[in-house]
């Protein structure tokens, strides 16, 4: 059994596959295995894998069953102390594995620990470096785009990108998995939001790096799959994340961070995309209603810290559009 299982969700990821496993070929850190969960892919990814790195396991699907299910299944099939999920168009840093299994073993109380995600095209500059939730209803990477020497120390965070994101596969019994009904996009920041009212950390490992190329399945940074699927989803995350208490004491904030995204994209003819997206997050609310997190007196007082936290990052925020 390995200490590590490195799951890669994979659809139509051809182009990238080779070079992401060929880097995990160079790791360090040597107790670890690969396994690529496919997404009914039709560009011959899975007969390439089989043919170049047969020593790589594939789990097949019939369909493009979304990001959500795919790494479910992964996780659910390792057996190994901690789960590094890796998206297919990533390349790692030598010692991103070994870094990160440091971290965790450092630190139990957390759940994920993400690495500093590099821009592929431009490495200088950050892809993702953890992701905060604010009280407009917002989440966002305080590094995006900015230069890379600026993040260098371990920072807690609402939630580890699952794009390269190790964790700890015991909690995932307390937490809970991902959720199915996103897809895709919001549903690591809906699975650390969870785990924040359990208690639980998430954190960057900024020494851990990995190059990520970006928008590799939907194709583009704004695009009408995306803001329709991130618009709904954020209403669904809401909806099952926050007691009754907190929706009424951020709904003023959230419905002015709804209108501020939408102007945003009308000005990007993408308006009529959001609209159908936030439709949806309410038909996702009446669909996954049992699923809505179930508030005892641990997840009340989790509520507590993380409003506090939503108010904190919504400062942050601002501070990131001054500067």
């Amino acid at each position: 059994m390995s200490k590590v299982t490195v799951v890669i969700p994979n659809y139509n990821g051809k182009k990238y596959l080779p070079d992401c496993i060929k880097s995990l070929k160079k790791q360090t850190f040597k107790d670890f295995t690969v396994t690529v969960v496919d997404n009914g892919s039709t560009d011959g990814s899975i007969d390439l894998i089989k043919k170049d790195f047969p020593e790589v396991k594939v789990i097949e699907l019939n369909d493009n069953t979304g990001f959500a299910n795919a790494v479910n299944v992964g996780i659910k099939d390792a057996e190994s102390a901690y789960v590094f999920l890796l998206n297919d168009d990533t390349r790692c840093d030598e010692e991103a594995i070994e870094k990160l299994v440091a971290c965790m073993d450092k630190r139990r109380k957390v759940f994920s620990a993400q690495a500093k995600m590099l821009q592929l095209k431009d490495p200088h500059n950050i892809d993702d470096c953890g992701d905060l939730y604010c009280a407009l209803g917002w989440a966002f990477t305080p590094g995006k785009d900015k230069d890379s020497s600026r993040f260098t120390k371990i920072d807690a965070v609402t939630s580890a990108c699952a794009g390269a994101a190790m964790y700890r596969k015991e909690y995932f019994e307390i937490v809970g998995y991902f959720d199915e009904a996103h897809f895709c996009y919001l549903e690591d920041v809906d699975l650390g939001y969870r785990a924040r009212l359990k208690g639980f950390v998430n954190i960057c490992e900024p020494s851990a790096i990995v190059y990520h190329a970006g928008s590799a399945s939907s194709g583009s940074r704004y695009n009408a799959f995306k803001v329709e699927l991130t618009a709904g989803n954020n209403l669904y995350l809401i909806y099952k994340n926050m007691p009754a208490y907190q929706i009424i004491v951020n709904l003023p904030l959230i419905l002015l961070g709804i209108i501020i995204k939408h102007v945003f994209y009308m000005k990007k003819g993408l308006g009529m995309a959001h609209i159908k997206g936030i439709m949806k997050g309410f038909s996702k609310i009446f669909a996954g209603s049992q699923k809505r997190v179930r508030f005892g007196k641990k997840e009340l007082f989790g509520s507590l810290k993380m409003q506090l936290e939503l108010w904190i990052n919504l400062a942050r925020l601002v501070g990131v559009v001054l500067l």
